[in-house]
């Protein structure tokens, strides 16, 4: 559901392709680092309206997708 969202800040941030990006894909593997994945969870809860807790263990793209989805209920 917010694969779109995040997809596109990852291509904003890294400026990997975005058909490089699946859901499966790891965060490590797409060149986000520790710092990164801040800024990255900052920008979603601005854009979803949930807040993402940062010690969630979130190592994919759909990792972070379901776990948004489960936040808003």
């Amino acid at each position: 559901m917010y694969f779109e969202t995040i997809a596109k800040i990852i291509v904003e941030r890294t400026g990997c392709e975005m058909d490089a990006i699946k859901p499966e894909s790891k965060f490590s593997e797409l060149g986000i680092d520790s710092l990164d994945m801040v800024e990255l969870m900052t920008e979603l809860e601005d854009e979803t309206g949930v807040e993402i807790d940062l010690d969630q263990k979130l190592e994919t793209v759909e990792d972070l997708d379901q776990f948004i989805q489960r936040a808003q209920g």
